[in-house]
């Protein structure tokens, strides 16, 4: 009887700690994304004339399709970084109409649309998570070849075997992040970001809000500090487990796994296919002949000035829902917990760019990756950034985004909130969210609305 007993009670306790513990009857409802102008996409204000010619140079560069006889392939995701970050603006995220389908079969090319990308879906890049012997893989496993396309006469590579994987559970999904502000985020000094880890401490250890900074420690080296950059042990900041110290990193590397492009970050091609290869290596470097200093640069240094020079996102004051909702949300955000994780405000440090120097960052994260639950849980480390782990997504621009999460497998702002609730206390993998979003389900249905329009006005 004693045992029935425990059993039961052990039940009770797993089965309140269950996201899905009761139906959400609430009529609060995303109110969709922003319309009205983009507020995104231009140059930060203040930069000389100098830095506006390479923001702009930088720009064209992103915004340019590649083909095979730049470099392109012999396998990679999409031909341009402003095909993936468009929404609302070049810089942004990914875009109403998914231009992988259409590239799939671009010049001839003889791909087949895989099942988890669509039309209307947003674009995505696939990861495996093991590898055939078991063993932990995670790295990207691009979608398409160059195979049939008119520009690569005599190519033949098969695309991996997606379907397969799929069946297998070995598939996770990353979406693009945008890059707005990204120069602000880049001059946030350490000393910033980890002093914020302390602010709020007792509430953050009520809440179970943990966090740490993104270490990856030369030689593999074990330590208390989670993923500093393996070069100089700094804290790393980009990407969705903050596994990217610098913008250069990680243009570099987008260019490489991405495009197929290679560069002076990464010289070496993902695929090796000797009848695949059209372009000499590597693909990208700096012009020394050049007659401007913009022309000079790499293409990765273009794009790293382009995502440094771009301006913040700006918000809405009124708009969805009024100011004063709007107003009331901001409030609330912070009075259930959200804002213990999403720091309103952080600030950039000393720059040799006067326009980033010493300058708020509205961004709405910590920069911290944080255990969010088996319900987000992908499977795959970066770093010491564990497969529960996530950085903080920073808010801004949050407004006029369509897709959620770092699958993207959701575009309401309310289910994303809800995912952010997973795993329980007894099971030692509880979100460090959960008790947040038990605050948020709390609220009457008037209070949720306003976080809403709150978070739609970013």
């Amino acid at each position: 009887m004693k045992k029935s007993l425990i059993v039961l009670s052990l039940a009770l306790a797993v089965a309140a700690c269950s996201p899905n513990s009761s139906p959400d009857t609430s009529k609060a409802r995303d109110p969709g994304v922003r319309g009205g102008p983009a507020g995104a996409g231009g140059p930060i204000a203040g930069l000389t004339a100098s830095e506006l010619a390479f923001f702009n140079a930088g720009k064209d560069e992103f915004s340019q399709a590649e083909e095979v006889p730049d470099g392109l392939g012999p396998t990679m995701n999409l031909d341009g970084c402003g095909g993936c970050h468009l929404q609302p603006a070049v810089g942004g995220t990914s875009p109403a109409v998914n231009p992988q389908v259409a590239f799939a079969t671009k010049k001839g090319a003889t791909n087949a649309v895989p099942s988890f990308i669509s039309a209307k879906g947003p674009v995505r890049e696939a990861r495996f998570v093991r590898n055939a012997d078991g063993t932990p893989d995670g790295g990207v496993h691009d979608l398409f070849t160059i195979s049939g396309r008119s520009d690569a006469p005599g190519c033949a590579l098969a695309q991996p075997d997606f379907a397969k994987e799929l069946a297998n559970r070995n598939v996770i999904f990353r979406i693009p992040t945008p890059v707005f502000g990204a120069g602000l985020i880049e001059q946030i000094p350490d000393r910033e970001i980890l002093g914020n880890q302390r602010t709020e401490a007792p509430k953050k250890k009520e809440m179970g809000v943990r966090g740490r900074a993104n270490f990856v420690l030369a030689g593999h080296a074990i330590s208390g500090q989670a993923n500093n950059n393996g070069n100089d042990g700094t804290v790393a900041r980009f990407g969705w487990k903050a596994q990217n110290k610098s913008l250069l990193l990680f243009s570099g590397e987008a260019y490489n796994v991405e495009m197929g492009i290679t560069n002076e970050l990464f010289q070496t091609e993902r695929d090796e296919t000797p009848g695949c290869q059209f372009a000499a290596l590597p693909n990208d470097v700096g012009n020394t002949a050049a007659k401007t200093p913009a022309d000079a640069v790499s293409a990765i240094e273009k794009f790293s000035f382009f995502s440094r020079f771009l301006a913040p996102p700006a918000p809405s004051k009124d708009t969805p829902g009024g100011a004063d909702s709007i107003a009331r949300g901001r409030k609330l955000f912070e009075d259930v917990g959200c804002a213990l994780c999403h720091t309103p405000t952080l600030h950039t440090g000393n720059s040799n760019v006067a326009a980033l120097r010493n300058q708020p960052v509205n961004l709405y994260s910590d920069l911290l990756v944080h255990d969010m639950g088996p319900g987000l849980e992908d499977g795959v480390t970066q770093g010491q950034a564990g497969p529960r782990e996530f950085r903080t997504a920073p808010l801004w621009g949050l407004g006029q985004r369509l897709f959620f999460l770092h699958d993207g497998r959701t575009a309401d702002l309310k289910e994303a909130i809800q995912a952010h609730r997973s795993g329980n206390f007894l099971a030692r993998n509880e979100s460090e969210a959960s008790g947040v979003v038990k605050n948020f389900d709390r609220l009457q249905d008037e209070q949720k609305q306003d976080v809403l329009n709150f978070l739609r006005s970013l």
